[in-house]
């Protein structure tokens, strides 16, 4: 009897969504955290196929659906990450008009998942009023924004069942890190980015197990 031959693990495919934060503004495209993550699970013996990214920087969440649809993207994706709403704090969005797009791209971040809630993770909002960039602004006030956001976030994640990463806090640590920015004075750096990746690896492997 001639034996069949093991099947070769299939590839982790990777679908990154968000704005400036998930395409890497100021890094190089092997810093962005995607491929850092990708990176990574590799070196713990995954089959990775190149990460998919859809993020634009200035996105608001409104602006990310808009870009779903111009890409043709094409599930189910064994990871699926989101990351919105630094655009529609920046802007003086309203907490309502979040709530309601943010919930509608949750969905289809599910779809792209295959319908796996346990496959997609949202990622909070980054503090950029601990940057450089934001000297003689109210750094409380922003502080205060971005956790209103991300109230608004957590809970629609709780709702739908999907996982939740804090990244906020790690991003805090820039208020006295200058190498955790970029020379824009506003993005992570590399190294931050590295910070995240490492935060969010338990929930990824979870995910994807």
């Amino acid at each position: 009897m001639i034996s069949a031959s093991p099947m070769p693990p299939a590839e982790v495919r990777i679908l990154a969504l968000g704005d400036s934060y998930t395409i890497g503004e100021g890094v190089v495209p092997d810093e962005r955290w995607p491929m850092q993550l990708a990176a990574m699970l590799r070196a713990r013996g995954r089959q990775v196929a190149a990460p998919t990214i859809v993020a634009h920087t200035g996105w608001t969440t409104g602006e990310l659906s808009a870009g779903i649809d111009d890409t043709n993207l094409t599930g189910p994706y064994a990871l699926v990450t989101l990351l919105i709403g630094v655009n529609n704090q920046y802007r003086g969005r309203g907490l309502g008009e979040y709530r309601e797009q943010f919930r509608a791209l949750l969905a289809r971040a599910v779809g792209f998942a295959g319908g796996r809630t346990e496959r997609v993770i949202v990622l909070s909002i980054p503090d950029w009023g601990v940057t450089p960039f934001a000297e003689g602004r109210d750094r409380a006030r922003i502080a205060r924004g971005i956790d209103a956001f991300n109230a608004v976030n957590r809970e629609e994640a709780a709702r739908a069942g999907t996982r939740y990463v804090d990244v906020t806090t790690i991003s805090r640590r820039a208020s006295g890190q200058p190498e955790l920015v970029v020379a824009d004075n506003l993005h992570p750096s590399a190294a931050m980015y590295a910070l995240w990746v490492r935060g969010m690896l338990p929930a990824v492997l979870a995910a994807i197990s």
